[in-house]
Parts: structure tokens; sequence; C-alpha cells
């Protein structure tokens, strides 16, 4: 039979890929909604989209790790 602590610590890694993936698609969905948002009906330049995009994208990854933290 496993050990209690294994059978935790593998509880304990799901949960943390779990909410590392709901991090990652929070920023990946941000950043491809304000790159189109900024790019096409905006008509910015292809630097000022990306920048934009990206800086979101990491605010957007902040607020995902903090809810998810809670």
């Amino acid at each position: 039979m496993r050990d209690l602590a294994t059978q935790t610590s593998g509880r304990e890694g799901a949960r943390a890929m779990r909410k590392w993936g709901y991090i990652a698609m929070q920023a990946v969905g941000a950043f491809v909604f304000f790159f189109l948002l900024q790019r096409y009906a905006l008509k910015a330049t292809l630097e000022s989209s990306l920048i934009w995009a990206l800086t979101l994208a990491v605010c957007a990854a902040g607020l995902a790790h903090m809810q998810a933290n809670r």
C-alpha cells in the first residue's frame, strides 16, 4: 500500500498543475484578446499591439495567481 504522504503529494502536484494551467490559460486569453483588439479594432501598429498585449497578459496572470491562492 502507498504511504499517506505519497498520496497527499500526488494530489498536491495535480492541484498545482491545475493552478498553473488556469493562470496560463488566463494569460494567453488576455494576450490574444488584447492583441486582436489593438491590432484590428483600434488599428494600432504591430509593436504597440504586442507591447500592450504582453503587459495586459502579465497583469491577467497576476490576477489569476492571486485568485488561485485564495
